[in-house]
């Protein structure tokens, strides 16, 4: 384990601004740098730099954090990995309390060795691979292996030095709830390791050979791993897809094994997961065409679907294909279609065109109100793509439902921003803001203004009121340039402007509100008003 104190020393040589810089282009803004976010597709830079906080902060995905969290986000690492990523780019030396560095960094590797050996031991493993069409160069390379039964596993651990909690800590072991047994995760399995980004075996996928209801598992979520994050063959794909600026993501691992073996080394695989907003950060970074090479039975076409949204409102080129006839591209190696599979990846349909028309088919047409629930939700996914893409596609939706163009209603990303602005409070903002600032001045603020009476920015105030000053949201207004910080004076008279505000709403709702008879009505509208008089005055009045 790295010495804490060795950890804190390294932070102090840290500057936010070197270690972004190391990775992207920086631009003088103020006080700050701003950058093109490399955690979603950024057209006009809007991560956000800060020497002084030491943090950046993304005002379009949201993500944000100090120099460590943007280097184990953009390269994919664990906390300890990143330490030491960092300590090497400073040429500063760690230190360990004990040897748990060496130990975490052979567990994996040396029970993907076990695995391997034991699969030369198992003829049903060893025959099915063949038989799907995975020689012995492929099985070395993917370093392919075969988990037997629980016992043998834990008995390899144990005799290997490695304690329940490090196997725990790695996914491949755990101690039963029922009898309070250890017992590992996986047995009677062929094992595919995963790897990092980086190349280190950080999980596994395991295949049934005994007709397990469960045919695929993967590893649970650890510090190391994390399935959402991660694709299949990515470490010995990722040269491929630089130079090729082209990614086909497939659903399995046979395909993409496969795949690399005739030539398509560009492929990857989910990890038995949807394709997700966490896994854009690893495509985005070469800026490729995707290629969704899907199975063309209902789970697939709902997965591409879902992906093909995604993709397209994040602007990346690619498309879709659909594997049919009970075929898979794995299949389609083995049958020798080497030349078929070139031209699919030649001929994919558009993601925004195949979204199109697998929302229609959604529907019955021959139904009025099946169309009109077409045409709502096509137009609204129309209207989530840039204003370009809309109007480019508008026709493909109206055709596809038989329908004259002019009801597909496309909206301008000028009404968008719009509405946005609607929800931005600059006045609450700016007292949040403030007290971010100036804490000492809270007191001044709770005398007067209750939480209830904040409207479009009330979950901020109750964040900032709980001390969760690291969440995202009182992050982003803190680093917010548009939004300023006030001194005690200013900050009163923002506060008057506010209460005068909130008293104008409030008396305005009691004229309208007929549930009050004329006596109460009366009395509220009198009290409401001498606390806008002495608002007006300069005077702060307490909230009742």
């Amino acid at each position: 384990m790295i010495d804490n104190s060795s950890i804190e020393n390294l932070k102090t040589r840290l500057d936010i601004v070197d270690v972004v810089g190391n990775y992207l282009e920086l631009k003088k803004n103020g006080a700050n740098f701003k950058a093109l976010c490399p955690f979603h597709v950024d057209s006009n830079p809007s991560l956000v730099i800060s020497p002084s906080k030491q943090i950046y902060h993304c005002f379009s995905c949201g993500v944000g954090g100090d120099a460590i969290k943007f280097v184990m986000e953009y390269e994919k690492l664990n906390y300890p990995e990143t330490i030491e990523k960092l300590a090497s780019m400073y040429n500063f030396s760690l230190t360990y309390t004990d040897n748990k560095k060496q130990v975490d960094r052979k567990l994996m590797d040396n029970l993907t060795l076990f695995f391997r050996k034991n699969l030369d031991m198992q003829k049903n493993a060893k025959e099915y691979l063949v038989q799907r069409g995975v020689g012995e160069a492929l099985m070395e390379k993917f370093e392919l292996g075969f988990a037997p039964n629980s016992d043998e596993t834990l008995n390899f651990l144990r005799s290997h030095g490695y304690s329940m909690s490090e196997a725990k800590e790695f996914g491949v072991a755990d101690i039963s709830e029922n009898n309070n047994k250890a017992y590992c995760r996986f047995t009677q399995r062929i094992m595919f390791p995963i790897r990092s980004r980086n190349g280190k075996i950080i999980g596994y996928g395991g295949r049934t050979i005994t007709n397990h209801p469960a045919k695929y598992i993967n590893s649970p979520q650890t510090n190391y791993f994390n399935k959402s994050k991660l694709l299949y063959g990515y470490f010995f794909a990722k040269e491929s897809i630089f130079k090729q600026k082209k990614i086909i993501i497939t659903e399995g691992y046979m395909d993409t094994i496969m795949l690399h073996s005739v030539g398509f080394t560009n492929a990857v695989a989910t990890l038995g997961t949807a394709l997700t907003n966490d896994h854009l950060p690893l495509i985005t970074k070469m800026e490729p065409e995707v290629i969704l090479a899907y199975d063309g039975d209902a789970a697939g076409i709902t997965a591409a679907l879902k992906a093909s949204i995604l993709l397209s409102r994040h602007s990346f080129k690619g498309g879709v294909i659909l594997f049919g006839d009970g075929l898979d591209p794995a299949d389609m190696v083995k049958n020798g279609e080497i030349e078929k599979l070139e031209k699919l990846f030649s001929e994919t349909q558009p993601f925004v065109e195949f979204a199109i028309e697998r929302i229609v088919k959604k529907y019955d047409l021959s139904e009025p109100l099946e169309k009109q629930k077409a045409l709502q939700e096509g137009t609204l996914y129309l209207q989530s793509l840039p204003e370009s893409i809309q109007e480019s596609f508008k026709g493909v939706l109206s055709g596809a439902l038989n329908l004259p163009q002019n009801l597909v209603k496309t909206k301008r990303n000028a009404n968008i921003r719009r509405e946005l602005e609607a929800f931005i409070d600059v006045l609450e903002l700016t007292i949040i803001k403030t007290i971010l600032q100036k804490p000492a001045l809270i007191d001044t603020l709770l005398n007067n203004i209750d939480i209830s009476m904040f409207k479009s920015h009330q979950e901020e105030l109750k964040l900032l009121l709980n001390n969760e000053l690291e969440n995202p949201r009182l992050v982003r207004i803190g680093m917010w340039d548009d939004i300023k910080v006030y001194d005690e004076t200013n900050l009163l008279s923002a506060m008057i402007t506010f209460l005068i505000r909130f008293y104008n709403e409030k008396l305005l709702s009691i004229k309208r509100d007929k549930t009050l008879n004329y006596k109460e009505k009366q009395f509220h509208i009198r009290s409401i008003q001498e606390k806008i008089f002495k608002l007006k005055k300069g005077e702060l009045v307490s909230y009742e």
